[in-house]
C-alpha cells in the first residue's frame, strides 16, 4: 500500500520529527511503500501566490511543486499529516501545504454552494503535539474545536475517510527518556493497528 507522510516541524530532532521517522520505520517493517513529504527540510513553499488562486473565468495555475505534491497525493492511498499544535492549529508551514495543494478543482469543488470533494476512496490519519495536556483541552472544548476545523473540514471534506487521530500530550523540551519511548510505542501500536496489513 503506498502511503504520503507529510510532516512540519522546523526542527529536525523534535519530537514531532522523530514520531515521524518511527512511523515511517513502522510503515515499512510492514512492508509498505512510503513517500515522505518534510516540509521543512524540502523547502517547500507555504505562500499562496495569486495566481494560483481561480480567476473569473473558473481557471487556475499550478507551479511545478504542487503539481508534484498533487501526483503525490493522488498515488497515496493513506495520507498521513503529522505536526505540533501551535495556538490549536497546524504550522504555517503546514496550513500552507493545505491551501497550495488541496487547491479547488483538485482536493474539491463547489455545486450549488456545496462543497464536493474530490479526493475519496483514500484514508488520512492524524498525528499532533502539543505542550498542554489533552484533558484541559477537552474539558473546555478546545480539543472538539480543532479537530472539527482540522481533520473533519480539510480532510473528511475533501473526501478522505479520516481513520485516527493519535495525539501526545505535555510535550516539552525536557521530554524524559522513558516518555519519549513510551510515545514511540505508542506510534507503532497506531500503525499496527491502522495498517497491519499491506492489503487493507
Amino acid at each position: 500500500m503506498q502511503h504520503l507522510i507529510v510532516a512540519a516541524h522546523p526542527v529536525e530532532d523534535s519530537l514531532t520529527m522523530s514520531l515521524t521517522r518511527m512511523y515511517v520505520g513502522e510503515l515499512v517493517r510492514l512492508g509498505h511503500d512510503v513517500r515522505v513529504h518534510d516540509l521543512y527540510r524540502m523547502g517547500f513553499d507555504p505562500v499562496l501566490p495569486a495566481e494560483e488562486l481561480i480567476d473569473g473565468r473558473n481557471a487556475h495555475i499550478r507551479m511545478v511543486d504542487v503539481l508534484a505534491a498533487q501526483e503525490d497525493v493522488l498515488e497515496a492511498a493513506v495520507l498521513t499529516v503529522i505536526y505540533p499544535l501551535w495556538w490549536m492549529a497546524m504550522p504555517a508551514m503546514m496550513k500552507g501545504y493545505i491551501d497550495r495543494v488541496f487547491s479547488r478543482g483538485f482536493a474539491y469543488t463547489v455545486e450549488q454552494g456545496e462543497v464536493r470533494g474530490l479526493l475519496g476512496g483514500r484514508r488520512a490519519a492524524m498525528v499532533t503535539v502539543s505542550g498542554a495536556p489533552l484533558a484541559s483541552l477537552t474539558d473546555d472544548g478546545r480539543w472538539q474545536t480543532m479537530q472539527l476545523l482540522q481533520d473533519v473540514h480539510v480532510f473528511g471534506a475533501v473526501g478522505f475517510d479520516v481513520v485516527g487521530h493519535l495525539h501526545f500530550d505535555e510535550v516539552g523540551p525536557a521530554l524524559p527518556p522513558a516518555d519519549a519511548q513510551a510515545d514511540f510505542a505508542r506510534v507503532r501500536e497506531f500503525v499496527r493497528g491502522h495498517f497491519a496489513s499491506v492489503l487493507a
